[in-house]
C-alpha cells in the first residue's frame, strides 16, 4: 500500500509529523509529489548511509542547524 506523501507532507508543515523517513524504494514517487509541493524549499531531506532519506520542515524563524 502506497503511502498518503502529500497528507505526509502537510502533517511536516503543520508541525504533527517532526520527520519522515524515505526508503530506496519510496523515493521516485516521493519525489514527484514533492517536487509539486507549494512549501517544498521549506522541506528539508538528509540522506542517510545506505539511500534513505529524512526529511523535515524548515519554518525558517530559527537562526541555527
Amino acid at each position: 500500500m502506497e503511502r498518503d506523501y502529500q497528507k505526509l507532507l502537510d502533517q511536516l508543515r503543520e508541525g504533527t509529523l517532526n520527520e519522515l523517513e524515505i526508503s530506496t524504494e519510496e523515493f521516485m514517487d516521493f519525489q514527484k509529489i514533492l517536487m509539486d509541493y507549494q512549501q517544498r524549499k521549506s522541506i528539508v531531506g538528509t540522506a542517510k548511509r545506505g539511500g534513505g532519506v529524512i526529511y523535515h520542515f524548515n519554518s525558517g524563524n530559527s537562526g541555527t542547524l
